[in-house]
């Protein structure tokens, strides 16, 4: 529970639908990394407008990190159009991504799950089976044309910039 300034009254504390987790090892920046978790969330339909992301304060004691990086992924969100900060209030969902349907998005987890279990099975780690995935969308890619989505071009050059 926290105390609404603007009128004193006790009001329940909105709790975020997501929680951010890092991967030290993937090369990847810190902020990129917040800032692609809230883009898959939006796709996965687990964020929608409205939600409030994470306070920056408690991002940084989770994850123990500065916070300038946090503040630097919401500004990226905010240019992207797809958050917006309220002084005193946090950070908000304003748009979404296009998430996939519901029944499609059941089904293409159930299959991916069943896929990495075997992947799995088979002797690939974690790295291996990223690295399998990775190199599957490269070619799916190239065969369409070579065209990739604005967001993975742009994440790319993000990520090498």
């Amino acid at each position: 529970m926290t105390v609404d300034k603007a009128n004193g009254k006790v009001v329940p504390r909105r709790v975020s639908p997501i929680e951010f987790r890092l991967d030290l090892a993937s090369g990847v920046p810190t902020y990129l990394q917040l800032v692609h978790q809230v883009e898959h969330a939006l796709l996965l339909d687990y964020l929608k407008p409205g939600d409030q992301l994470p306070k920056v304060r408690d991002v940084v004691a989770e994850l123990a990190i500065n916070p300038n990086t946090v503040l630097k992924a919401y500004r990226e969100l905010e240019t992207k159009g797809l958050a917006v900060g309220r002084p005193g209030k946090g950070t908000f969902i304003v748009a979404t991504l296009g998430p996939v349907a519901l029944p499609e998005l059941t089904e293409l987890r159930r299959s991916l799950t069943s896929w990495v279990a075997s992947a799995d099975a088979a002797g690939l780690d974690e790295d291996g089976i990223a690295a399998l995935v990775a190199n599957v969308l490269r070619d799916f890619r190239e065969r369409r044309g070579g065209t990739a989505d604005q967001r993975g071009a742009a994440r790319h050059e993000a990520e090498v910039a």
